[in-house]
């Protein structure tokens, strides 16, 4: 059995958080801020404002960022978890350029549903200067996003935000002709149908311990602490069925992008995206474990490209 992960080592958010620290950043988090039955400070996981104050802390103490929000509803991810994603991404750029972690807006990264939270760009932006494009179907997310873009000078020209107007395609109609990607990002939508992103979300609310609040999204009920709109929860297929088409794609486009990857929340659908990738003809893929507080995902990247 493999040991559980632990955070990338370049990951800046080691250990339990440092209210005292993020609290001097932003202020408002204070009033969110309590006190276990430990004697710890921490906020309220299943209140989606405390979560929303939270991040805005961290984004501001750690990547500068001033300005940052979410629409309600929309979802409002984890940071520490996002950043290992970004740390282990240049661990894989880094295979193609002599084991070098390449910086600068040179190196450019796809985001397939780069959401209303532009977290990603944001992160690799910051830790590594690398230029962005994000897609995504939901044109209210992406003027979410384009909106913490304006509002925070350092992210200007750095990211490009684009429409997927066929939610059924994911790199067709978003990368042009002839341009070229360093790796792309996925947090793909997980669940197969509204139910079951639903149950999904008792469970969380039940290991929080507390009683569902109304709505995702538009939808009712319960809504996740971390928020999601539909785009977000769920497609027909689920997750297996949108890594599927996402690496059947991806063999279209194999020489205008060296990596692709995706996040991976269920441990049963990985033999049957191995064998998709070895259908596809993929000269490599790699899987690699993450962890953050109880959850474990993976990112599963793979390439066309030969080292």
């Amino acid at each position: 059995m493999k040991n559980r992960p632990t955070l990338h080592p370049r990951n800046r958010h080691q250990g339990r958080y440092d209210f005292a620290r993020l609290t001097e950043a932003l202020p408002e988090l204070s009033s969110f801020v309590i006190e276990t039955p430990y004697g710890d400070p921490s906020i309220d996981f299943a209140n989606p404002a405390s979560v929303k104050a939270l991040n805005r802390a961290i984004l501001k103490q750690f990547y500068n960022i001033e300005h940052w929000d979410v629409p309600e509803g929309y979802l409002c991810p984890p940071i520490p978890g996002r950043a290992d994603y970004v740390h282990y991404a240049a661990d894989l750029i880094a295979e193609f350029n002599d084991g070098k972690i390449p910086t600068g807006p040179g190196v450019r990264i796809l985001d397939i549903g780069v959401g209303a939270n532009c977290v990603y760009p944001i992160i690799g932006q910051s830790e590594y200067g690398w230029s962005f494009v994000g897609a995504d179907v939901d044109e209210r997310a992406l003027a979410s996003a384009k909106l913490i873009i304006d509002e925070n000078p350092g992210l200007k020209g750095r990211i490009e935000l684009r429409h997927q107007k066929a939610s059924s395609q994911i790199f067709r109609g978003i990368l042009n002709p002839g341009e070229k990607f360093d790796l792309s990002v996925c947090n793909p939508p997980f669940h197969s149908s509204l139910e079951e992103a639903q149950e999904g979300s008792r469970r969380k609310w039940k290991n929080l311990g507390k009683k569902p609040a109304q709505g995702i999204g538009k939808i009712k009920p319960p809504l996740k602490n971390f928020g999601g709109q539909a785009s977000e929860l769920w497609c027909p297929g689920g997750e297996l069925e949108f890594v599927r088409r996402m690496i059947t794609e991806s063999a279209e486009f194999s020489t205008q992008c060296v990596w692709f990857s995706t996040l991976v929340s269920k441990v049963d659908n990985l033999q049957s995206i191995y064998r998709e990738l070895r259908k596809a003809g993929v000269t490599d893929y790699r899987e690699q474990m993450m962890s953050q507080g109880q959850k474990i995902s993976r990112i599963v990247a793979w390439t066309f490209s030969i080292l």
